[in-house]
């Protein structure tokens, strides 16, 4: 075990190099520049102005050479500062991660409250009443995008009830219910997007097994129903269903982009939206980083569950 996770954490870092190389050229092949931008504001600036711009920036090298000090920048752990506030990319990465990581926790846990026990029910109860009910919400889930329903959300209680949910961040030290409750509905509406393609997985998966050899003996041996159902399904049937939840990860974070933009919401994913807009390129750079660098260290915490779900799975 122990070697095989110093052999993916080596391997964890080629893929971080090539998303930091990917990143950093694709923000340098849009359309328009930092200093653009930044000179457009400047209605009486001249072009010595723009070339001094240029040099404070660190854009008039090659690119080759902005590449090789940013690399050495981050194996520092000094993601640069952003040309428009001056302000350290970890100053401000440290202020928003907290409220991504929240959105993202709390809609992963509301999406697999709603998937998983909806999906066992669902192929215990195969063909029933149940089970179509429960087959139609996976299909809905799936197919309505979160920024549809949420913009549904705002709009239509407000104008019907006069009631909108929260879009005025509230801390935790400004009272724990109040918290709870801004984070509520963008997170219900994130994991319900996540929960349908959990769902679907956790019923197949479950139906696959219940038609077991082993399985029909546990039935013959007059166990109980949850006894079969808890101890002798669920654990084999849900190793492609972790692997899956690893992979929802990177799904609950492009999807809180959106989601924190519509709520107003104070982190990650709005500000990389102004980044974007503002050319801000070591903000953008930092930020994708730092999720890649979650996202890769999830999908190894996923492989080193299967051990746990399957005795037979042996890491050698």
């Amino acid at each position: 075990m122990t070697q095989y996770f110093l052999r993916r954490l080596l391997l964890a870092f080629p893929t971080i190099f090539l998303v930091i190389f990917a990143t950093f050229l694709i923000v340098r092949l849009v359309p328009g520049d930092v200093v653009s931008i930044m000179m457009a504001e400047r209605p009486y600036a001249v072009e010595s102005d723009r070339e001094l711009l240029r040099k404070e920036l660190g854009v008039d090298k090659p690119v080759v050479v902005q590449f090789v000090i940013y690399l050495g920048k981050v194996a520092r752990g000094d993601l640069g500062e952003s040309p428009w506030t001056q302000r350290p990319v970890t100053d401000e990465l440290g202020k928003r991660l907290p409220v991504t990581a929240q959105l993202g926790v709390f809609a992963i846990f509301l999406g697999l409250l709603i998937a998983v026990p909806v999906g066992i029910l669902s192929a215990v109860r195969q063909d029933s009443m149940r089970d179509y009910a429960a087959r139609s919400f996976a299909i809905l889930a799936l197919s309505v995008p979160s920024f549809f329903t949420a913009t549904l959300l705002i709009v239509f209680p407000l104008k019907w009830f006069s009631w909108s949910p929260p879009l005025i961040y509230k801390g935790w030290s400004e009272g724990p219910l109040d918290h709870i409750y801004y984070f509520f509905f963008p997170a219900l509406l994130l994991g319900v997007g996540l929960a349908g393609g959990v769902m679907r997985l956790t019923r197949t998966m479950m139906l696959e097994v219940l038609r077991q050899d082993y399985i029909r003996t546990a039935w013959a041996k007059g166990l109980r129903e949850r006894s079969v159902i808890l101890h002798h399904v669920t654990k084999n049937a849900f190793i492609p269903v972790v692997t899956f939840i690893g992979l929802q990860v990177g799904v609950a974070v492009s999807g809180s982009i959106i989601i924190e933009s519509i709520f107003n919401m104070p982190g990650v994913g709005k500000f990389f939206v102004g980044a974007i807009f503002q050319r801000d390129y070591p903000s953008v750079q930092g930020v994708v980083l730092i999720l890649a660098t979650v996202i890769v260290f999830v999908n190894l915490l996923v492989d080193l569950t299967y051990a746990y779900l399957d005795p037979r799975i042996r890491y050698a």
